[in-house]
């Protein structure tokens, strides 16, 4: 399959890598390549089985609008664009497009999630959340920390979760979940060693996505069991 890459900085640069391991076409833009979703017209995405989006989240918005008018397929791993998700989820539909989004590829961080969402099930404690990412890391709290939130909102509904950010020179990514009682404390945590497993991930969700034979909208969490 040909996947398109948009933006060349590390993790994006990895998926290109990743996506050629694994036998696939690759082509990639970064910013001054594709401003304004330019570049993202019918004859570019002619042939393009699936487009991978780790860019910025106002460049997402525009990406995506662009290539889910042309009805095409998006993976977007940017993350803190959420408030337009709802009109993305509408134009995917509308114009027979395909958008599958996450916080977080990685395979790894999806345990996380359901091993959260089980410690969420506990009564009589505190909860919390801490992330470490690298200095060039524009959101925070970031995407995957929000989401561990939510996971533990949905058990504890108003419940305030504290989050903790920390940007701290090349970090990949630690996650850390911590449950706090009068007699205990348990822990569980995700620490990415390497880019890869989120790039490695992005690349199964594109070969997914581009086997879907329908249009529609997907959260990775939901999908990543079919991969």
């Amino acid at each position: 399959m040909l996947i398109l890459v948009l933006g060349k900085g590390k993790t994006g640069s990895l998926v290109a890598e990743v996506a050629r391991e694994r036998g696939h076409g690759v082509r990639a833009l970064d910013i001054n390549e594709n401003e304004h979703a330019a570049a993202l017209n019918g004859p570019n995405l002619a042939g393009v089985d699936a487009v991978v989006d780790f860019t910025a989240p106002e460049a997402a918005v525009e990406n995506m609008r662009a290539v889910l008018s042309l009805g095409c397929r998006i993976v977007v791993g940017t993350t803190g664009w959420y408030g337009k998700l709802a009109d993305m989820k509408a134009l995917a539909v509308k114009r027979g497009g395909s958008l599958l989004y996450g916080t977080n590829f990685s395979i790894g961080m999806q345990k996380l999630f359901r091993l959260t969402a089980q410690l969420a099930q506990l009564d009589g404690y505190e909860f919390s959340v801490s992330e470490t990412h690298h200095v060039t890391k524009l959101d925070a709290p970031s995407g995957t920390a929000i989401t561990l939130r939510e996971i533990i909102q949905t058990a504890h509904p108003g419940l305030e979760i504290p989050v903790t950010s920390h940007r701290v020179g090349d970090a990949h990514g630690e996650h850390v979940v911590t449950a706090k009682s009068e007699v205990d404390i348990l822990e569980i945590r995700h620490d990415a060693s390497s880019r890869r497993g989120f790039a490695l991930g992005a690349v199964r969700a594109a070969e997914w996505l581009a086997a879907q034979k329908s249009p529609g909208a997907w959260d990775f969490r939901e999908i990543f069991d079919q991969l």
